[in-house]
């Protein structure tokens, strides 16, 4: 290895002892900002509220610089498309396992091959080709009314077309994503004709207009304009917390042995994937391990009294409060894979 060698005269001894003492003084300040690094940046459609908190616990134990840009999930997925490979967010965290489908699909998305992750969340909590992973989990399950209605009187969500809840029957409307998601995990599940033939039943049976909102059908309920509606159980948590009273409770339906493909309460998920841009990987690759640990899933699933994704941790005991229940297996991926057959299927069914 060839090496250069510098010759020093007496004359030069001071003006190197002052660049000396320079480079000394500037060192430490340059240290520091290598170890602060690039921020990672993460483009979040979940409440800031919900997810600053535990990010700035990560940020505190790691000394990982993080910038976190929130909105809505579709314009943050415009916004992404938009930027193509110049985007600098370097993991999207949104709800809703139709908006991280699409995300995938759209090339969004890097596939990853993680053995912690893959340990931590189940298979059918997360995308088949690793591009993206839930990390906590939410049940759209049966809301009913403590004062009219007995719960032998449920079993499924079919059920609710049957015509003893003829202007029994509350729903959210079809356009928000989570209806939609419902419908697409029914036609996985039973096939079009007969997943169209329960949303007309259920369109046959409504109380009322559809709402805007899930807290609209829990107080419909708990009001008397409806006796039952379909709800994310994260909604019915939050109306817990404001009434001291609430004439409102969860039934877990679909629970019965022999019902296939279409056992189990529908679940969805908020999750996480690393995008293509990630200038971060390495990074976004330990923070999206982190979300999976037990260390990090009692709050960032609790804190909205969703459930962990990770198997391994408990629910809050609010959570715990509402029962168990046997959750549909069907990957969740499949509410985004048929999500547009879902939107017609209940255009046709007349389910606004």
């Amino acid at each position: 290895m060839l090496r250069a060698k510098l010759w020093v005269t007496p004359a030069h001894r001071p003006l190197l002892a002052l660049m000396a003492a320079c480079v000394a003084a500037v060192l430490p300040a340059c240290g520091q900002q290598q170890s602060a690094g690039e921020p990672l940046v993460i483009y979040s459609s979940r409440n800031e509220q919900l997810i600053k908190p535990l990010l700035d616990q990560y940020a505190s134990e790691t000394d990982q610089a993080i910038e976190l840009v929130t909105g809505k999930e579709g314009p943050l997925l415009q916004r992404m498309r938009a930027e193509g490979d110049q985007s600098p967010a370097d993991l999207l965290l949104t709800v809703d396992a139709g908006n991280l489908w699409k995300a995938a699909d759209d090339g969004l998305l890097r596939p990853l091959d993680d053995a912690t992750l893959e340990q931590r969340i189940p298979p059918h909590l997360r995308d088949p080709q690793g591009r993206w992973f839930g990390l906590s989990v939410r049940a759209r399950t049966i809301a009913y009314s403590t004062e009219r209605v007995q719960t032998d009187a449920l079993s499924t969500y079919a059920a609710l077309g049957e015509p003893q809840w003829d202007g029994r029957l509350c729903l959210r409307t079809s356009k928000k994503v989570y209806n939609q998601s419902l419908v697409a995990m029914m036609i996985a599940a039973k096939g079009e004709d007969i997943a169209q033939a329960t949303v007309e039943s259920w369109v046959a049976n409504l109380a009322t207009e559809p709402f805007a909102n899930d807290t609209a059908v829990l107080k419909a309920i708990a009001a008397g304009q409806c006796d039952v509606g379909i709800v994310n159980s994260y909604y019915f948590g939050r109306l817990q917390r404001e009434a001291d009273e609430l004439p409102v409770a969860l039934f877990w339906p679909n629970q019965a042995e022999g019902l296939g493909e279409a056992r189990g309460v529908h679940v969805n998920v908020s999750g996480a994937g690393i995008t293509k841009a990630a200038d971060q990987f390495d990074a976004a690759l330990a923070l999206l391990r982190w979300l999976a640990s037990a260390e990090a899933q009692a709050g960032f699933a609790g804190d909205n009294l969703e459930y962990p994704a990770n198997p391994a941790v408990e629910p809050v005991p609010q959570v715990q409060a509402w029962g168990d229940f046997v959750p549909s297996l069907i990957n969740v991926s499949t509410a985004g894979r048929l999500q547009a057959d879902a939107v017609k299927l209940m255009e046709r069914a007349g389910y606004r």
